[in-house]
């Protein structure tokens, strides 16, 4: 069984700064991602950014510059610091890992952008 707790969500005003995380728990043998996407309603599940053990990271266009994603081994948890926020950042983020090759997603947290 692998847990996912996601926190860090709000409200914060247009060019405000949030921090997300997402501790994994459970059976767990290797992460082999993880990563964020994000949902706005009516809207498709976007890669945010993804960070591979031992190898890439990726950022979607609309992330690069402006939020950085890391991942602390030692707890197993990843962050995303999201920096100058948009209103058009405003949605639900989930978590998304990789362990032993199966996807696991956390509940969501809703990140609302807005004066």
């Amino acid at each position: 069984q692998v847990q996912l707790v996601e926190s860090g969500g709000g409200l914060v005003q247009p060019g405000g700064s949030l921090r997300l995380s997402c501790a994994v728990s459970g059976s767990i043998f290797s992460i082999n991602v993880m990563g964020w996407y994000r949902q706005a309603p009516g809207k498709q599940r976007d890669m945010v950014a993804i960070k591979v053990s031992g190898g890439s990271t990726n950022y979607a266009d609309s992330a690069k510059g402006r939020f950085t994603i890391s991942r602390d081994n030692a707890k197993n948890t990843v962050y995303l610091q999201m920096n100058s926020l948009k209103a058009g950042d405003t949605a639900v983020y989930l978590c998304y890992v990789v362990i032993n090759g199966r996807n696991y997603w956390g509940q969501g947290t809703q990140v609302t952008v807005s004066s």
